[in-house]
């Protein structure tokens, strides 16, 4: 059964000069347009695509990747408004529509919102709703401590900034654990910390602990070596300082230090570190 909205891995069945016909199954044959087909597509071969409904309501394929699939909440733009609703730009060809029924409050040409995208019941197409918060819930949660995840900003609190997980849960990044402004909307890469009583969640950004330092290992020598060998930062250095320029939580930056001077690539000095020769 092909899933509308999702990602499908379908074979090639026939050639036109038009494009491919894809094998749908009960849905039927599915053109991929000329313009998306790779150059070496075969008969019989598989083909993973993009299905979704064209203007005309037919099942149309696309090699093109959107912003975001059927379950997932993402800030798409406003590109033009109708009596019936909205349109938004999702990286396709065909921009996907918010009905002025599904949205909070007026949507505006220019700018971005959050939205759900969903199957529309009526329709059966793809579409997308402002209303989001009937989507998430932390009664049932499917992630665990220590686990990456997908973050988007959803606004701010007294302690943090509460962010939606996966498209599913809430959490709280909380302000000692960021080193810049983040915009509402933003979409990041995180772990789980902590669940707290009653399925609380917090949430810290990057990956965890040692795979955060091996990754940031090459990073820090490549700055060294644009940098003549040596940078002015320290354990007394600013964590705000140290995350403008190195991009690490201070604790992250001293982990990776302590690596790389145990490794014997680097030499610790009193004002800063230097690459050993």
């Amino acid at each position: 059964m092909v899933q509308v909205g999702k990602y499908n891995t379908l074979k090639i069945v026939k050639h036109v000069d038009f494009g491919l016909y894809l094998d749908g199954g009960e849905s039927g044959e599915i053109l991929l347009p000329k313009r998306y087909v790779p150059k070496d597509a075969k008969i019989d071969e598989d083909l993973a695509v993009f299905i979704y409904h064209d203007s005309e309501n037919r099942l149309v394929a696309t090699t093109e990747h959107p912003i975001g699939t059927v379950g997932e909440i993402v800030s798409l733009e406003v590109v033009s408004i109708t009596e019936q609703g909205a349109f938004m730009d999702w990286g396709l060809m065909k921009d996907i529509f918010v009905p002025l029924s599904q949205q909070q409050s007026r949507m505006q040409v220019g700018y971005s919102y959050l939205v759900m995208i969903y199957i529309d019941a009526q329709t059966g197409r793809v579409a997308a709703t402002e209303k989001i918060d009937k989507f998430l819930s932390n009664l049932d949660l499917t992630v665990k401590e220590l686990e990456e995840v997908d973050l988007v900003v959803y606004r701010k609190s007294d302690l943090g900034y509460v962010v939606i997980i996966n498209s599913k849960h809430l959490g709280l990044l909380h302000f000692n654990e960021v080193f810049r402004e983040l915009e509402y909307g933003e979409s990041l890469k995180g772990f789980i910390k902590k669940i707290l009583p009653e399925n609380k969640i917090d949430v810290v950004l990057g990956k965890r602990g040692y795979e955060k330092v091996m990754e940031e290992t090459d990073k820090i020598l490549e700055l060294l070596q644009e940098n003549n060998g040596y940078l002015p930062y320290h354990d007394k250095s600013d964590p705000k300082e140290i995350y403008d320029f190195f991009g690490m939580s201070k604790k992250t930056f001293k982990m990776t230090l302590g690596k790389l001077f145990k490794e014997k690539k680097i030499e610790l000095t009193k004002t800063g570190f230097k690459l050993v020769e």
